[in-house]
């Protein structure tokens, strides 16, 4: 394995992150970098590897950051690997289960699945049961560990080539990214997520793998092994006479439930997460990547789905505010821009999920330096969001996930919104909120008689204020700090002293210059 600080490893990762804030930013060069060409990043993404790997899935569901040409490209990137070396494979075998380990009748050396933080293999415990066993790689750990340095470090020096207003965008992926995959690489979290799902969904007509927990651990999952095809194996769906439609409307259900209503949702449903047994049951594996989202969030969700069929402009903007897409900064004018270009896509009932989608990220490509920005939580909904309408797209070219979650959002919206979504409920708390409302009043009135009215700014005014404020003081004070360490590593004596000096004051300056664009 490549050491993950090696000068190779380090230049690579910063032509991908160089890349993708110049494509962000339109820009066709910096200096003299100019950014890579589509199948060029994704040659760069491979040999970078594991946690590169999995943000580029990501930034495959993002058409605001990117162009057709390059998502293309992006899509086609999957978490396949080579497997581990025989020698790795039984380092962690043994660290999972001890050298003679008596777990186990049966072990298949050659693993049914291999992808970059684990593979899975097909064994036969002691008391007869067959398992399906996924053990982590040797060192994964650290490897992603480091990625996430360098990511960082990446990022706060390209942040000046990207947009203030929308500039949160990206922070938001890497941020979520990075939490996402230091808990992925720890099995024993996997196993919790799965027992999780076990128990809050285990009357949705779903099949989750039973976890045999006292052979886990944070190196190994062990689990029963379940058997059925890929959903997307279309040939032998019609061999077992399994209705798509049916499937397909499980998926769709499955999911409100999990993001809309529950709050706890599976991140990664690609088609090797997802198999159908003989009798057209579902079963979901792997649950290394699970999300959970607030209330409000969900709400605020429901909302933005509700106004933009609605056409409702004001629901329209508060939903997007509660969900924090929306900065501070953003003009009114656009955002109505906005609200009427989605309300067009909504309103046009021939649109399937093809030609929807090209408006949609039509639109978004026309209006990348808006002050939008997606929030943390609502990355990995976006990605759960594109793989479900790729495998809607596969059994029905018709198929539009948008509307066709809108009758099962109506028949469970008392049920996602909880005692907001009841009349009775709410009249009786404004009736009992009553006294209090008066009593704020009538403080109100005697303070403004005293000359003791107090004013508070809004939270969206603090954060434009703080904003603006942020993006002057941090390029001065990052800048400047790395301008103070070239002086001081002049006085001291080591290799290459001069030149890594040279080098920290040259990025000092330009991330001063940048920041004062």
């Amino acid at each position: 394995m490549t050491s993950s600080y090696s000068p190779q490893r380090i230049w690579l990762a910063f032509r991908f992150l160089l890349t993708v804030f110049l494509i962000m930013r339109r820009q066709q060069r910096f200096l003299f970098f100019k950014p890579l060409e589509p199948l060029a990043l994704k040659r760069c993404i491979l040999e970078l590897g594991v946690s590169f790997i999995k943000l580029a899935q990501v930034l495959a569901t993002r058409a605001d950051f990117f162009s057709d040409a390059y998502l293309q490209e992006l899509r086609t990137i999957h978490d396949e690997v080579e497997p581990m070396a025989e020698h790795e494979l039984r380092t962690m075998y043994a660290r999972a289960f001890g050298e003679q380990s008596a777990a186990f009748t049966s072990f298949e050396q050659q693993p049914i699945a291999s992808a970059s933080i684990g593979q899975v293999h097909k064994a036969v415990l002691a008391d007869g049961r067959l398992a399906a066993v996924k053990i982590r790689r040797l060192g994964i750990t650290r490897r992603v560990r480091s990625d996430i340095r360098i990511l960082r470090f990446f990022l706060w020096l390209f942040q000046p080539l990207f947009s203030t207003l929308t500039k949160n965008s990206i922070d938001a992926v890497i941020a979520e990214f990075s939490s996402m995959i230091l808990k992925e690489v720890d099995l024993s979290l996997e196993c919790e997520n799965l027992k999780k799902f076990r128990v809050l969904y285990a009357n949705q007509g779903v099949r989750f793998p039973v976890p045999y927990e006292s052979h886990c651990s944070q190196d190994a999952l062990v689990m029963s092994f379940e058997h059925g095809v890929r959903i997307d194996n279309l040939d032998q769906l019609r061999r077992y006479q399994i209705s798509a439609q049916d499937i397909i409307e499980k998926i769709v259900f499955f999911y409100t439930e999990q993001m809309l209503i529950r709050g706890f949702f599976h991140a990664d449903p690609h088609p090797g997460n997802l198999l159908v047994s003989p009798e057209g049951e579902l079963i979901m594996l792997d649950f290394g990547m699970v999300k959970r989202l607030q209330k409000s969030t969900r709400v605020a969700m429901i909302e933005l789905v509700k106004a933009a069929n609605e056409q409702d402009f004001e629901l329209f903007i508060t939903s997007c505010k509660n969900l924090g897409i929306v900065s501070a900064a953003a003009p009114e004018d656009q955002m109505q821009e906005l609200a009427e270009r989605m309300f067009d896509i909504f309103g046009n009932t021939n649109l399937n999920a093809a030609s929807m989608q090209a408006l949609a990220f039509d639109m978004l490509d026309s209006m990348k330096s808006l002050p939008f920005k997606v929030p943390q939580e609502i990355v990995y909904v976006m990605r759960a969001s594109a793989l479900i309408e790729g495998l809607g797209t596969t059994f029905d070219e018709t198929f539009n996930g948008v509307k066709d979650i809108l009758p099962i959002l109506r028949q469970n919206l008392p049920r996602a919104l909880g005692a907001q979504a009841k009349i009775f409920p709410t009249i009786s708390g404004e009736l009992k909120d009553l006294p209090l409302t008066i009593r704020r009043a009538k403080t109100t009135l005697t303070d403004l008689s005293n000359g003791n009215l107090r004013v508070k700014v809004s939270r969206e005014t603090l954060e434009l204020l703080a904003t603006q404020l942020r993006g002057w003081l941090r390029p001065l004070v990052q800048g400047g700090v790395l301008m103070l360490t070239a002086f001081f590593l002049l006085q001291l004596e080591f290799p290459w002293h001069t030149q890594v000096a040279i080098l920290c004051f040259v990025l000092g300056a330009a991330r001063i210059l940048l920041g004062l664009r």
